[in-house]
């Protein structure tokens, strides 16, 4: 620093323990992979539709709420069995491809950015993923997170839509290849069917390992999970789709 900058106005605090490692975690990835990141934008009419008129039943039969991350996790989950370049990690030589679905889902806490993973997602009802999620995120702000339970993650969500982030490039969690980005829902105008007409819609965005995975297959999964998002009906477990 000039030996002239005013000094005076500033106050010195010691990066926390937990905020050192998000940061190394953070230059790791930019370090040693090859990130890029490209973006789809999905249609939430359908899904805050279904929401609206089966919410109040689900929440009856389930003693919890239906929301949007369950719907994400599980459109994840169903892209990456399509595209599993994308739930996979380069480790030296080789290339493991995870046989798991083990989903991390960053979570907000006052120290900064944590990312707790739900276990075997792919066997898990809508409202097993929302007593899980709302179970992790609110531990997580109480600081009561296990090591174990922020570990083993095979992709990773973010929602920056929760704080009103339009768009953005999320990081890799490494030694993960891909990481969606969620952001927030907002009302535009687009085109259907020769008609504009105003949707609801949101910017997703997918930052992936280049070694490992190629444009072809990083489009494709965003167009998986765009069409998952698009007709959410088919995401809906049978119990609850055989419901009035």
């Amino acid at each position: 620093m000039p030996d002239d900058v005013d000094t005076s106005r500033e106050r010195i605090e010691r990066m926390s323990p937990l905020r050192r490692r998000i940061a190394e975690r953070l230059v790791q990835a930019q370090q040693t992979q090859a990130l890029l990141t490209t973006f789809n934008e999905v249609d939430m009419g359908a899904l805050s539709e279904l929401r609206e008129a089966r919410g109040t039943a689900f929440q009856e039969r389930h003693d919890v709420k239906l929301g949007m991350m369950s719907f994400f996790v599980k459109a994840v989950v169903a892209a990456l069995q399509e595209l599993p370049q994308l739930n996979a990690e380069v480790r030296g030589d080789d290339v493991v491809i995870y046989e798991r679905y083990d989903i991390g889902v960053a979570v907000g806490a006052d120290e900064g950015l944590v990312v707790p993973v739900v276990r075997d997602a792919d066997t898990l009802s809508l409202a097993d993923i929302e007593r899980r999620v709302r179970d992790l995120a609110e531990r997580a702000q109480q600081r009561k997170l296990k090591l174990d339970e922020l570990r083993g993650g095979t992709f990773t969500i973010s929602n920056g839509g929760v704080y009103g982030s339009l768009m953005s490039t999320p990081i890799v969690n490494p030694p993960q290849s891909g990481i969606l980005g969620l952001h927030a829902i907002q009302e535009r105008p687009v085109a259907r069917v020769g008609e504009v007409v105003v949707r609801p819609m949101m910017y997703v965005a997918l930052t992936y390992d280049h070694r490992l995975v190629d444009g072809r297959e990083a489009v494709g999964f965003l167009r998986a999970v765009k069409r998952r998002l698009e007709a959410p009906a088919e995401l809906l477990d049978e119990e609850d789709a055989d419901a009035d």
